[in-house]
C-alpha cells in the first residue's frame, strides 16, 4: 500500500533532486492540501468550483485544506506546491512546450495527480482532441495511454461507493484514465464536475445539473471527494482489512467465507 502525505507528493525522498528541495519548502507548517490549476489557454478554469470542492472536502472529511487553488506554471518548482492538478475547459488549446511536457511527465511520475474535466458537453470535441494530443506528448506511444475506469477501481469506493461518475452532465457512464505502475496518474471526466460545482458570487449554483437536478449534483460532489482520496491515499480502500466494512455499506453479507451475495 503507498500512502501519501496530506499536503504533498508522495514523500521527497522518492522524488527526484529537482522536486525535492521546492516540496520541501512547499509543505510548510500546515502541510494544507490545495489544488493546483493547470492553465493551458483552456478557457473554463472555474476556480470558483474548486474552492467549493474544497469546502465540501473539509466539511466531509479529516483533510486539512486551504480552499483557495493556485495557479501552476509548467515548471518543477511550481508544480511542486500541489499534489492534485485541475485541467478544465471547453475548447481547443495549445499544447505546452517540450520543456514544460517534460515537467509534466516528471510531476506525474513522481507522484502527482492530473484530474482533466471537459465542459464541452460532447466526448469527442475539440477540448477532447487537444486532451488526447497532450497525453500523446507526456507519454509517448507505444505505451497505452487513455483507458476505460472500470466499475471495481478503487476511484469508485476510495470514500463514497459510487456506480458513475456524474457532473454537470452525464453524456458518459465511465472515467478514463492513464495508469502507470498500477497507479492512476491522470483521469479524465467528460461530465463537466466543475460546471456542478461551481457558485457565482451570491452563493448559487450558477449551473443547473441534467438530467437529474440536485441530486446529481450532490453524486458530483461525491466524485470530486473520492478523487482527492484517491490522489491522497491510492489504493488502502482495496486492502483486505476494508473489506468487511465495504460489504456492510453495500448491505452485503459473506456467505461462506468466499461468496458474496446481495441482499438488496
Amino acid at each position: 500500500m503507498l500512502l501519501r502525505l496530506g499536503g504533498a507528493l508522495t514523500a521527497a525522498a522518492t522524488l527526484s533532486p529537482m522536486l525535492a528541495q521546492p516540496l520541501a519548502h512547499a509543505i510548510g507548517p500546515s502541510s494544507q492540501f490545495r489544488f493546483g490549476v493547470l492553465n493551458l489557454g483552456a478557457s473554463n478554469r472555474r476556480q470558483g468550483a474548486l474552492r467549493r470542492l474544497a469546502w465540501e472536502v473539509t466539511k466531509r472529511t479529516a483533510i486539512d485544506i486551504d480552499i483557495n487553488p493556485i495557479e501552476m506554471a509548467l515548471n518543477g518548482k511550481s508544480l511542486a506546491q500541489s499534489p492534485f492538478l485541475v485541467l478544465s475547459g471547453d475548447r481547443e488549446f495549445a499544447i505546452p512546450s517540450n520543456k514544460e511536457i517534460s515537467a509534466l511527465r516528471q510531476f506525474l511520475t513522481f507522484g502527482g495527480f492530473l484530474l482533466i474535466d471537459s465542459g464541452e458537453g460532447a466526448t469527442d470535441g475539440a477540448f477532447d482532441g487537444s486532451v488526447r494530443q497532450l497525453l500523446d506528448q507526456i507519454f509517448p506511444r507505444p505505451q497505452k495511454n487513455l483507458e476505460l475506469v472500470s466499475q471495481d477501481h478503487v476511484l469508485y469506493k476510495s470514500f463514497y461507493l459510487i456506480n458513475r461518475p456524474l457532473g454537470r452532465l452525464a453524456i458518459s457512464p465511465t472515467l478514463e484514465a492513464v495508469v502507470r505502475d498500477d497507479r492512476a496518474v491522470v483521469v479524465y471526466s467528460h461530465n463537466d464536475l466543475l460546471g456542478a460545482w461551481m457558485r457565482d458570487d451570491l452563493g448559487n449554483y450558477e449551473y443547473s445539473c441534467e438530467p437529474g437536478g440536485e441530486r446529481q449534483r450532490e453524486f458530483a460532489f461525491r466524485v470530486g471527494i473520492n478523487l482527492v482520496m484517491y490522489a491522497l491515499c491510492l489504493d488502502y480502500k482495496s486492502d483486505q482489512v476494508h473489506v468487511p466494512a465495504i460489504l456492510k455499506r453495500r448491505r452485503w453479507r459473506p456467505t461462506d467465507g468466499a461468496k458474496v451475495e446481495s441482499v438488496d
